[in-house]
């Protein structure tokens, strides 16, 4: 999907309806910029807490392996 939309004087643009639905974007998200190679691309942050707190409940091994599993993964999407 491409859609043209328009920068404001302060830098600022919206993003579409379409793009913001399709990829379950609301107002307080955080989204992160990224230049690539020229081309730059718009990312969802992703909050990873809900997913590791839900780990944490349900863990059946010991806390410091999943510990060191959960920060080695964060780790590696915040590259």
């Amino acid at each position: 999907m491409s859609l043209v939309r328009k920068i404001g004087e302060r830098g600022q643009v919206t993003i579409p309806k379409d793009i913001r639905e399709a990829e379950n974007l609301e107002g307080g998200d955080e989204v992160e910029f990224k230049n690539d190679n020229g081309k730059i691309r718009i990312e969802k942050k992703e909050d990873l807490e809900p997913r590791l707190r839900e780990g944490y409940k349900s863990m059946n091994s010991d806390i410091s392996e999943e510990m060191l599993n959960a920060s080695k993964e964060a780790r590696e999407r915040i590259k």
